[in-house]
């Protein structure tokens, strides 16, 4: 409990799988959290998000910031901004892994590439359709464009959690191992698979 408590993550969405990610891992105990999106709350994120009919127009990394404090007392460092190439060096610095969970190709390729750079790891997590991947940044690629922000559909929460309980046991693993498990999700066949 005391690596979990110490570690510093930062997770880079807090979207769907972003929020849900971060919520978990505050509640298995990890105290040191970064949340960065610069995105504000829609109606259409709520059946995906844990966020209130209230919260709709402010910042996700804000809310879900307030929200985790009142509910556990953890202080998440949220930062409402957009991680970009440019400023990814000053987004990431101090972090011991980072958790992508953007919705948009060019957020990843920026952490992605950030993280190769000075070799710090990095879990990628992903929905498409029926399935979800949660992959480690050394086998992982970048998806298309042509797949941005689709983690808004309403039937997609049973996926979410789904992704969302695999990645924060990959994460737990890691930081208790050091093994680095990588995995792909397919609901049709309800299949979970190593990589």
């Amino acid at each position: 409990m005391a690596q979990l408590k110490d570690l510093p993550v930062t997770v880079c969405g807090a979207g769907a799988l972003g929020a849900n990610i971060t919520e978990s891992l505050a509640r298995s105990g990890f105290g040191r959290l970064r949340v960065i999106d610069r995105d504000r709350i829609e109606e259409r994120n709520l059946s995906t998000q844990p966020y209130y009919r209230s919260d709709v127009g402010a910042y996700k990394a804000k809310m879900l910031t307030n929200s985790l404090y009142r509910a556990l007392g953890v202080q998440i460092d949220g930062r409402s901004k957009e991680l970009a190439e440019a400023n990814a060096a000053q987004m990431l610095d101090g972090s011991a892994i980072v958790i992508d969970t953007f919705d948009n190709s060019v957020g990843r390729q920026a952490v992605k590439d950030y993280c190769t750079h000075v070799q710090l790891p990095c879990l990628h997590v992903g929905l498409a359709a029926d399935y979800a991947e949660v992959i480690w940044n050394e086998i992982y690629r970048v998806p298309s464009p042509a797949n941005d922000d689709i983690c808004d559909y309403p039937l997609a929460r049973n996926l979410v959690m789904l992704a969302v309980a695999i990645a924060c046991e990959v994460i737990v693993m890691f930081v208790t191992t050091g093994e680095q498990q990588s995995f792909t999700v397919t609901l049709g066949d309800l299949a979970v698979k190593p990589v």
